[in-house]
């Protein structure tokens, strides 16, 4: 089976995930073509195996005049002038940029007889791979990551061409069916992406915060407003006002390589005194992660909008007990009391709470350690995303 693995903008600092799985897939005799739209900013090249990657990947983003002019005339006796009409001015433009992309891929495909394409986005890189086969190349498939609002327009367009979809939450699935009816694949499964369960393990067991020392708190998620890190840091302050002593370190980096919301973060942290207490660790590779998640006594997550949540995979995997919001998927990785702990989004004070009561009760935080190490063992391994696709791809020539 040989299979182009289209990622936007690979690899990029969240996108450990997608090694995994390609390592998984190749582990199980797959002949994996790495494709991109881009590479990503240097400031974000942060992982030990982000060169390698890099290096076998085929970037499909360069302009080529010629490349869009023969997709141009691919496309438009097949349909596409219709569907640009029908999707709107948003979609029509869109088409015409990734026209050229196509083209690539399309040659690409037929260069290395790929039997299949999957993007792993709703967004250009999936309509991507739908042009590309308007034109005559490969089934493609693709997965959501998100809700639908965040992957632009043509998305009738994008599913009703693809031979299969991958969604990761219910939640998801539900939307979709909802808002694209009648334009959906033959078939949609529900598979989150997972994580290596293997490596992200712990080599000596887990210790809960002890009375009168400081509670080691981890977080990771890039700088953006809607990990809700602001939340975190004043969770911080109220902690160290009550007298809980605290320390707490954010792996992540902002989309712009440090020059966007981190200088936003920066001054909060100023501005509640927390310099000796919170640190911004910046874009680290998976091996910092996991060394630092063995580290801590708690994992916290404060995102306002969180499809599901690796991070808090990572955490449950590497058994520490893990605070993450009620927000978008995160409850069906979750369970609130039995395999970590969920507070509103948005809300310090429930945060500040919730790590109290772990840092206070070493047993409950003893339990959630265990619970969550054995759901995402059982649910959210990353070799189940590589043997979706294996089973959905073979089942397209049976």
């Amino acid at each position: 089976m040989r299979i182009g693995y289209l990622v936007p903008q690979f690899p990029g600092q969240t996108h450990i995930f997608f090694w995994r799985e390609v390592l998984a897939l190749r582990e199980r005799g797959v002949d994996v073509h790495l494709l991109s739209t881009r590479p990503p900013p240097p400031g974000l090249i942060a992982h030990d195996w982000s060169d390698e990657a890099m290096s076998e990947t085929t970037y499909l983003g360069r302009m080529d005049p010629l490349a869009a002019l023969g997709g141009l005339t691919r496309t438009l006796p097949r349909g596409l002038a219709l569907w640009m009409m029908q999707e709107g001015p948003v979609f029509a433009r869109d088409a015409g940029l990734m026209l050229s992309a196509a083209q690539q891929l399309l040659g690409y495909a037929r260069e290395h007889a790929l039997d299949h394409i999957h993007a792993h986005s709703c967004a250009r890189a999936g309509l991507i791979a739908a042009l590309a086969r308007r034109m005559g190349g490969p089934a493609y498939s693709m997965t959501l990551h998100g809700p639908l609002s965040d992957y632009g327009a043509g998305q009738r367009f994008k599913w009703r061409g693809a031979a299969f979809a991958t969604v990761i939450t219910k939640k998801l699935l539900a939307e979709v069916e909802e808002e694209l009816a009648g334009h959906l694949p033959p078939r949609i499964v529900v598979r989150a992406m997972g994580v290596d369960t293997e490596v992200l393990r712990r080599d000596t067991p887990y210790r809960p915060p002890e009375k009168g020392r400081p509670v080691r708190i981890f977080s990771c998620g890039r700088l953006n407003v809607v990990k809700g890190h602001q939340d975190l840091m004043a969770a911080m302050r109220r902690l160290l006002d009550q007298g809980v002593d605290v320390r707490l370190e954010i792996a992540g980096e902002d989309d712009d390589g440090g020059s966007g919301f981190r200088a936003e973060l920066e001054r909060t942290l100023k501005d509640l005194r927390l310099q000796d207490h919170v640190k911004l660790l910046g874009a680290i590779d998976a091996g910092a992660v996991r060394a630092k998640l063995l580290e801590a006594h708690v994992f916290a997550l404060a995102s306002w909008h969180e499809p599901l949540g690796v991070a808090y995979m990572e955490a449950m995997a590497c058994g520490v007990p893990v605070i993450g919001t009620e927000a978008g998927g995160v409850p069906e990785l979750i369970e609130d009391g039995r395999t970590g702990k969920l507070v509103p989004p948005k809300d310090p004070g429930a945060l500040a709470r919730a790590i109290r009561d772990l840092a206070g009760d070493p047993d409950k935080a003893q339990r959630l350690a265990e619970a969550g190490r054995a759901h995402v063992e059982a649910h959210f391994r990353a070799s189940l995303g590589a043997e979706t696709l294996i089973e959905e791809i073979s089942r397209l020539t049976r």
